[in-house]
């Protein structure tokens, strides 16, 4: 056949769909890191493309065991990508080292990315250290200023503030401090708190609270870095940071409240419930569930 009538038409840059690059670990049992960000950024429209951090022995129970990936090939992946695709959002998780954290801080420079979430992963639900005490001060000094938005959690808003932060008061104090450390914008979520489970989102001049219902679940593995995914899958499609963090709290909302009863310990949200409703398909569920 001639091979001049068989070459690739260009692409077609109306039919272009939003990227979105994760730069986090690995999670062997699916719910959480890279795993869980791909999976959100397909439900929410995005395509997703991934630059590995370290590789994690996880499952539904805990962590295992962590293997880094070196600093230089998780820029080599960020590079592959960059070179390749028009970047539109950047979710940042498990970056581990001082040394990994520094790199991302780099590309992230070097290819201009504007919209950032980074996604402060500190600790894992089982307790195993996912950010060493050496790279705290890094992702604080280095990434935080080049962040659109820095979503911690109660724990991490306190480490990285300095305070305990226990209350929707402290959450202000803390979104303020760490406000000032560079990023745009600063997700506080309230996940842990007693009561109203109320996100707080400050942009340096006003505060927006994100109420929401309390779901009595075990199955919350993953859902930091589903949040923070969310929120970037919005960016990319070009949604502002308010209308991206509403449908991220709606989105983890749903995909918590029909969480997956998988494995024997704290199984994940349901990533694609918003798809798997609409396509009528629906699981048997167990008095265990």
């Amino acid at each position: 056949p001639d091979m001049e009538e068989n070459k690739l038409e260009p692409h077609d840059p109306q039919g272009k769909i939003p990227v979105a690059l994760t730069i986090a670990g690995s999670d062997s049992g699916g719910g959480a890191g890279i795993q869980a960000d791909l999976k959100t950024f397909a439900a929410l429209g995005a395509y997703g493309a991934s630059a590995i951090t370290a590789l994690t022995a996880q499952n539904t129970c805990g962590v295992e065991g962590v293997f880094d990936v070196p600093a230089d090939f998780v820029a080599a992946q960020i590079d592959a990508v960059a070179n390749d695709m028009k970047v539109d959002a950047v979710k940042t998780g498990m970056l581990s080292k001082p040394e990994i954290v520094e790199v991302v801080a780099q590309s992230i420079k070097a290819h201009a990315f504007e919209s950032v979430v980074v996604d402060p992963v500190m600790i894992s639900k089982s307790g195993h250290a996912l950010l060493s005490v050496e790279a705290r001060k890094v992702l604080m000094e280095k990434l935080l200023p080049l962040a659109l938005v820095v979503t911690p959690n109660l724990h991490e808003a306190g480490v990285l503030a300095g305070m305990p932060v226990e209350s929707i008061e402290d959450m202000r104090k803390a979104a303020r401090k760490i406000y000032d450390m560079g990023p745009k914008c600063v997700l506080v979520k309230g996940g842990h708190l007693e009561g109203v489970a109320s996100d707080l989102l400050y942009d340096g001049k006003v505060f927006i609270s994100l109420p929401g219902k309390r779901l009595l679940t075990r199955h919350t593995h993953g859902t930091g870095c589903t949040f923070a995914s969310a929120v970037a899958a919005g960016l990319a499609r070009g949604l502002d940071i308010y209308d991206s963090v509403r449908q991220a709290k709606d989105y983890i909302s749903q995909a918590i409240a029909e969480g997956l009863a998988v494995g024997r310990g704290q199984g994940p949200p349901h990533h694609m419930a918003i798809l798997y409703r609409a396509a009528g398909i629906s699981f048997i569920r167990t008095l265990s569930s």
